[in-house]
This record gives structure tokens, C-alpha cells and sequence, in this order.
């Protein structure tokens, strides 16, 4: 299909929250396999519609290992039913805050219930990376960024620095 731009910081569209789909046709069949290509191209593990500018409810991820098939996970209006109490810290890097990766606490198991591209109902136990990924996915639709879990300092650090590289920009 089509590679398409990712957004970055300080684009306005990271932070709205994302509609849910009602039908999967065409359209979003094409648009789960531009998430892809882009995702693949970039490369990236996962990637949400708002960091391309579609404001829909669904992610892409493929966390298959360097030299592996790929293993592409599509999910279309996905929520979190349950979280673990166990809590990991992981290096969390972003598409859309490129080339800057940063500590952040999750917790470390998830279920997660989503709609599939044939639009068969799916509820998945996910642990270890796959939880981070999809908790990281997730927060794009609902406009919010791993950075958000940072002090307010480191916060406030990364999002001047993207700001005066679009005013150099522009």
C-alpha cells in the first residue's frame, strides 16, 4: 500500500482522542496496511492512527524478533479490561518523539479485548513487551504520550525541544 508521514511533536493531532470504528470495509483494511508499511518502514514495533493523522481507533504492532516472519497484530477499537498489579520499568522510545527514549513505570500484564480485520471479537493476556507495546499503542488513541508519565521537568525539557525544531522549520 502507502508509507505515509508520521506526525511528531508539537503536532496538535497527538493529543485528540481518536473516534471508534463502526464497520470495517475497505477503507480501514487499507489504512491498517498503510499503518503497517509506515510502522515497518520507520522502523517501529508499533503505531497508532493519530500518529498519522487518522483520528480512528486502531492500532498496528509486530513484535517479532530481528531476522523473524513477521507477525502483525491489528486491533480495532482495543480496551484494556484488566491490569496486573505487578508493575515493570521499561526504555520507551516513540515514533512520534523520535530519537528520545526514557524510563517509564506500567504495569506489566494486560488483557486487552479488541476487534480483528475480519471482525472477529478477540481478548488477548498480553505480558512483557507485548503489554508495554499495547499500553503505549493505546494511550495514542485517547491522546496521550509516554512523556506524560515523566516528571514534569523531563516533560517540559522534550516538548520545548520539539517546539523550537518546528519553529526552525517553519
Amino acid at each position: 500500500m502507502a508509507k505515509r508521514p508520521i506526525l511528531t511533536l508539537p503536532d496538535e493531532r497527538l493529543r485528540a482522542i481518536a473516534e471508534p470504528i463502526e464497520k470495517i470495509d475497505d477503507a480501514i483494511k487499507a489504512l491498517a496496511q498503510d499503518m503497517l508499511d509506515t510502522m515497518y518502514d520507520a522502523p517501529g514495533i508499533g503505531l497508532a492512527a493519530p500518529q498519522i493523522g487518522e483520528l480512528h481507533r486502531i492500532v498496528v504492532m509486530d513484535l517479532a524478533p530481528d531476522g523473524a516472519a513477521r507477525d502483525p497484530i491489528v486491533m480495532i477499537n482495543p480496551e484494556i479490561l484488566a491490569y496486573s498489579d505487578d508493575t515493570v520499568t521499561t526504555e520507551e522510545g516513540c515514533l512520534s518523539i523520535p530519537e528520545l527514549y526514557y524510563e517509564v513505570e506500567r504495569p506489566a500484564e494486560v488483557t486487552v479485548r479488541y476487534t480483528d480485520l475480519t471482525g472477529e471479537v478477540v481478548e488477548r493476556h498480553a505480558e512483557d513487551r507485548l503489554a508495554i507495546c499495547i499500553q503505549h499503542e493505546l494511550d495514542h488513541l485517547d491522546g496521550v504520550l509516554y512523556i506524560d508519565y515523566l516528571s514534569r521537568l523531563k516533560r517540559d525539557r522534550v516538548l520545548k525541544k520539539f517546539q523550537k525544531q518546528a519553529r526552525r522549520a517553519t
